[in-house]
């Protein structure tokens, strides 16, 4: 309020008593003939006399800003380079509203300059609002801060992305199982590029490589796919304690029993390599903790003589095997693939079929050393009776 009322003695702005109706019947009149929609100053010649009676009487008013007439704006943008834009433009901005709150343009300037920001850095929709701030800065005799209009985020067809249309909470995006890093790092390089053009940058990479210089001038398209895809990286690189811990809740929900924390550690690791989000880890995970149902011609498969065969010394061996690790299981294949003389889809499918309740799989040594000694023997038991 203090700077507004130093901006009224000054000459800077003036009070409008202009109804809703009234400026609405001059914005038309103007689209009409043609011209540039903005306020026609009529109550910039009011006397002090008739201000003082309308306010007296009650009457509403609004603080509008003076812009110079006939005045070209030229200003530095660290992303754009020059910008020049004319006063003719510029329409005298709303600074105090009617119920005595102050509009975003002078709040923002105030603002700023009580906090001494040296670089404004929004979006470029505020890019012609600009010249306004500008003279707020001048009037009020401060040095005006260094600008930065950012491209905005566009839709795939090229329209902005809006939070009336799309989901941009980024706590919805933590909850749907993006990790902040992945988030953090898609965010940055939409309008952004470093200079070897990279895709996959931690944070600490990122603030040594950031620079405004290399922010693009057109807008950037949120591509989901992108971001689907960086996810499932950093997923897969991410220390396998932490996604462990980030994942157990969803195995919880999936009434997993993750106390054998062995096991639980070398599922997730398994899971991770199919993973886009982090509940379809534990979706996953699912083969590895219960069993379900097979159909009608799975379970004929698994009558037969050489699927019987087959699961029968795949399970006499593995239960001798004197270490349960990834090493020892390859061997053990080749000696019951020799001893049956069984190989090919009537060798892997009854084995994959019996253990985790599908045909297709990971490789065996990866399904063996997820599910463990014990578990894997039970269900080669179960596959045989």
């Amino acid at each position: 309020q203090g700077y507004a009322q130093r901006l009224l003695e000054h000459g800077d702005a003036y009070r409008c008593f202009c109804s809703a109706q009234t400026l609405e019947d001059m914005r038309v009149g103007q689209k009409e003939r043609g011209e540039f929609a903005k306020y026609d100053r009529r109550c910039l010649h009011l006397n002090q006399s008739e201000i003082a009676g309308k306010l007296a009487a009650g009457q509403p008013s609004v603080i509008r800003l003076r812009m110079p007439d006939q005045h070209r704006f030229g200003f530095d943008d660290i992303i754009r380079g020059t910008v020049e834009m004319d006063s003719a433009q510029s329409d005298d901005q709303v600074l105090i509203k009617s119920d005595g709150f102050p509009t975003y343009h002078l709040a923002a300037v105030v603002d700023d300059h009580e906090m001494e920001i040296t670089h404004v850095i929004r979006g470029e929709e505020w890019l012609s609002s600009t010249p306004k701030h500008i003279w707020l800065y001048q009037c009020l005799g401060w040095t005006t801060p260094r600008w930065v209009h950012l491209p905005l985020i566009l839709n795939p067809d090229r329209s902005k992305l809006s939070k009336r249309m799309n989901d941009v909470s980024v706590e919805s995006y933590l909850q749907r199982g993006y990790l902040k890093e992945a988030l953090i790092n898609f965010v940055a390089l939409l309008g952004w590029h470093g200079a070897d053009d990279r895709e996959l940058y931690t944070l600490h990479e990122l603030i040594e490589a950031f620079s405004l210089d290399r922010v693009n001038k057109s807008g950037a398209v949120f591509a989901l796919t992108k971001l689907d895809w960086m996810n499932g990286q950093y997923i897969r690189s991410t220390d396998l304690t932490e996604l462990c811990s980030l994942c157990q809740s969803s195995f919880t929900e999936r009434c997993m029993d993750v106390s054998d924390q062995d096991k639980y550690r070398r599922v997730v690791d398994l899971a991770r390599k199919y993973a886009t989000l982090l509940p379809e880890i534990a979706a996953y995970a699912e083969i590895y903790y219960h069993t379900k149902s097979i159909t009608d011609a799975e379970m004929e498969l698994l009558r037969t003589e050489s699927a019987q065969v087959v699961i029968a010394t795949l399970y006499h061996l593995l239960q001798s095997l004197p270490r349960w690790e990834i090493p020892g299981f390859a061997p053990v294949i080749d000696q019951v693939i020799s001893t049956t003389g069984i190989k090919g889809k009537i060798f892997y499918f009854p084995i994959r079929i019996a253990l985790i309740s599908q045909s297709s799989g990971p490789d065996l040594p990866l399904i063996l050393n997820a599910m463990g000694r014990e578990e894997t023997l039970q269900r080669l038991r179960n596959a045989l009776t």
